[in-house]
């Protein structure tokens, strides 16, 4: 009888493949970093945007949450492309319409360019993002799909801090404004050179549908709710936005209509409902809009007062607010160690560290160590946000699981931009009463992170 050997493969060969798995690794990682980076490096530039471009109020809003807004609708729908047309073909066309849009950014001459092309910029990231962990699951096995996903939340917990401070640093050099964009460009080429050598090929699934009218129908739910409320100032609140917005409850309904339409038909919508009766669901998409709701406003407030009434650099004000983003990194990198039990008990304890330091940081206007704080404080109350999903999806059938967590991811964004739209409506209303701008947006940032620890409550009740 003949006895077939194994043969392994040449030490060269799994040198090969190791530093071929390094490199998309590094690709989709990098890539989703940019698209991170992207939502809060612009909050410390936006003075000095504002002065050289002679931005209004709504156009600060504009370009700071009009990224967000388009990437937040379009995410599930980025997902479902890459599902139909494969992963890597997905993340590519993303890539380079996100690199394509960031150089427009970076030489827009006036406000409405740098808005339009901030609004592509999201579509670029909604098309790019959702395919990074989808990449990971489908390349990596075992320990080495764990040591990926390690990666991939430190990632998203790095862009978050390199944001704030990069931001500071690149104005800082006295380079304006246009280089937080300029500077991401050649990265996003190199990557596209790199990706198509390394990212495999792939066809995708094949069994997603689109859902187009839950598409249409959220968006103008979301416009018709965001727009009036980032004009709404500027043009002495007219009677049009009051309608606008009255109008958006109605657009919601149509939506959960069509969604159910959808699912009575056979088809896969947005939003399964399914997916909003598991239990956890609700209160963690309430949790998931109220937080980051303050987090956005937070951000975008921070940076118009500590440049604009305490006349800080832009290098001095990203500083001053890198002790929050670094607080909420560690919070939610050393979040998965602690034990299960303590996971879930300690979320509402999140935002009660989070509220009173939202009060505090408004007594403490006037800048310096208690501000910075009072920030930090922010952050690690916030930092809790990482376990929300988690808790929220723990009861979300396997069919549904990706379905579930594209839904809290949008919500998450959403509250982000509504963040931006209604307290940074408020901030700017109140601009020049010295510290009156600051302690009022403070205040409102408390009070809704009052009201999600209070959703955070009906999320980690333990059930039979």
């Amino acid at each position: 009888m003949t006895r077939t050997a194994a043969v392994s493969p040449p030490p060269a060969v799994h040198q090969e493949r190791s530093r071929a798995s390094g490199l998309l690794l590094a690709v989709i990682l990098v890539g989703q970093f940019l698209a991170i980076l992207n939502v809060n490096v612009v909050n410390v530039a936006t003075p000095t945007i504002e002065a050289d471009l002679r931005s209004s109020g709504a156009g600060l809003q504009m370009i700071v949450a009009g990224y967000t807004i388009v990437y937040a609708v379009l995410l599930i729908t980025g997902a479902r492309l890459g599902d139909l047309f494969g992963y890597r073909n997905a993340f590519l066309a993303g890539l380079g319409l996100f690199t394509f849009t960031t150089l427009g950014a970076g030489l827009a001459p006036s406000t409405g360019w740098l808005v339009g092309f901030r609004l592509a910029q999201g579509v670029g990231a909604a098309l790019m993002m959702p395919q990074v962990l989808t990449l990971i699951q489908h390349n990596y096995h075992g320990a080495a799909r764990g040591r990926a996903l390690g990666l991939w939340s430190a990632v998203v917990s790095g862009g978050i801090v390199v944001g704030q401070a990069l931001g500071g640093i690149l104005l800082g050099f006295g380079a304006g404004w246009r280089i937080v964009f300029l500077v991401l460009v050649p990265i996003g080429a190199l990557l596209l050179v790199v990706g198509l050598r390394v990212l495999p090929a792939d066809r995708g699934g094949g069994r997603a549908g689109l859902d187009p009218g839950g598409l249409v129908t959220l968006a103008a739910a979301v416009l018709l709710l965001v727009v009036p409320l980032v004009l709404g100032r500027e043009l002495g609140w007219p009677l049009w936005g009051w309608v606008s917005m009255a109008l958006s409850v109605p657009m919601f309904a149509v939506f959960v209509r069509i969604e159910r339409w959808v699912t009575a038909r056979g088809g896969r919508p947005l939003v399964a409902a399914a997916v909003l009766r598991a239990p956890g669901m609700r209160p963690g998409l309430a949790v998931l809009l109220l937080g980051p709701a303050t987090w956005g406003a937070f951000l975008f407030t921070s940076a118009l007062h500590l440049q604009g009434e305490l006349r800080l650099s832009p290098l001095a004000s990203g500083m001053m607010l890198v002790p929050c983003a670094l607080a909420f990194a560690v919070v939610g990198l050393a979040w998965p160690r602690l034990p299960t039990r303590l996971q879930r008990s300690l979320v509402p304890y999140g935002y009660v560290v989070a509220t009173p330091a939202y009060v505090g940081l408004g007594l403490a206007a006037g800048g310096g160590l208690p501000y910075a704080v009072m920030s930090a404080l922010i952050g690690a109350g916030l930092g809790v946000q990482i376990a929300v999903t988690n808790l929220a999806t723990e009861r979300v059938g396997e069919a549904h699981a990706a379905d579930a967590s594209g839904a809290l991811l949008t919500v998450m964004q959403l509250g982000q931009v509504i963040g931006v739209a209604t307290v940074g409506t408020l901030f700017i209303s109140l601009q020049g009463q010295g510290a009156t701008a600051a302690l009022t947006a403070a205040l409102a940032c408390a009070a809704l992170a009052v009201l999600a620890g209070v959703s955070s409550l009906f999320l980690v009740r333990r059930r039979s």
